[in-house]
């Protein structure tokens, strides 16, 4: 087997998060990993007990979060905190945030129920993906965005201030400021 990081004395978790090819069997993404799946678990929980003080579980678990947003569990991360969630944001049931990489949602977004923002890639050679490597490129949302439900980011995608995405759209490209993107592939239908 190819030694990948001859001459790299990173660590694997390094490499992640300098956005290079990783593989992901190192012990600190380990526990980050479980750090989100457990605050993830109580977030759910206390949800159903008190929706307002549940928003404080929330704000552990992810990097950044706005005293004002308000996300509604489930939600679903890698780590949690590489995502930053800005003033008076909200984010619907089930939303996926695979954050290998930073995801940046900025203020008064609107999030639907089951949105995936996604910074995970594999490489297209068969022989790397075999050897378990991968990496990550950034997701930013800029201010007043309204992703519809179902909607999937792909990674290294930035959407524009004041940008619609519509429901069940697939963001391959970057979407410009005050645009209506929709479909799969999402297109720019019409600006607004």
């Amino acid at each position: 087997m190819a030694d990948h990081f001859a001459g790299d004395p990173r660590t694997n978790h390094e490499r992640m998060l300098a956005g290079d090819l990783y593989v992901a069997d190192d012990p600190e993404i380990a526990a980050a990993q479980q750090r989100a799946i457990s605050l993830a678990a109580r977030f759910l929980a206390a949800y159903a007990e008190d929706v307002d003080a549940a928003q404080t579980i929330a704000a552990e678990l992810f990097g950044e979060f706005h005293p004002t947003a308000h996300v509604r569990p489930p939600v679903h991360v890698d780590y949690g905190t590489w995502v930053s969630i800005g003033a008076g944001t909200f984010v619907n049931y089930g939303l996926v945030a695979l954050d290998v990489a930073r995801i940046t949602i900025g203020a008064d977004c609107a999030i639907g129920p089951n949105v995936q923002l996604l910074t995970p890639t594999h490489p297209l050679d068969p022989d790397l993906r075999r050897a378990k490597l991968e990496a990550a490129k950034p997701i930013v949302i800029g201010d007043n965005v309204w992703i519809g439900g179902g909607a999937i980011v792909l990674p290294g995608i930035t959407i524009g201030d004041h940008a619609v995405i519509g429901a069940g759209a697939v963001v391959t490209r970057d979407v410009p400021a005050r645009s209506v993107a929709v479909g799969n592939p999402a297109r720019v239908v019409r600006t607004v």
